[in-house]
């Protein structure tokens, strides 16, 4: 891995949730790192085609990423409010994917499944205020 990807990678495991290439690239800037935002996008293109990051497309269509937690297949849990995102296993959607895919003639089957809700500190702030 480069210099510059590391960099980029560990910004990404210091967060919690899912961040965009812009904000990645507005803290490495503000911990005064020398590089710019188009390296920044080809640093998470290239760990998320190594499977090193999670890719998530928001409701607006933009890209935010995240460093996994496990080298495994997996799925997320992602708070509307805060953004703290949790990795689950789900083999029931595992299963389900195989069977209609295989149903429709489909082989080479892959998925990617996020789930979102509010997590129970934000619910807990929202009933408290």
């Amino acid at each position: 891995m480069t210099t510059r990807r590391d960099a980029v990678h560990d910004t990404l495991r210091r967060s919690e949730g899912f961040r965009s290439a812009q904000d990645v690239y507005a803290e490495m800037r503000l911990h005064g790192a020398k590089i710019g935002l188009t390296t920044v996008y080809r640093a998470l293109q290239a760990l998320a085609d190594g499977g090193q990051v999670d890719v998530l497309r928001t409701d607006d269509g933009e890209s935010v990423y995240r460093a996994c937690a496990t080298d495994t297949h997996h799925h997320h849990l992602v708070c509307r409010r805060c953004g703290r995102t949790v990795e689950v296993a789900g083999p029931a959607v595992e299963r389900w994917a195989e069977m209609v895919g295989s149903e429709h003639g489909f082989t080479e089957i892959t998925h990617t499944v996020e789930v979102f809700g509010t997590c129970a500190g934000c619910s807990t702030a929202v009933r408290s205020s």
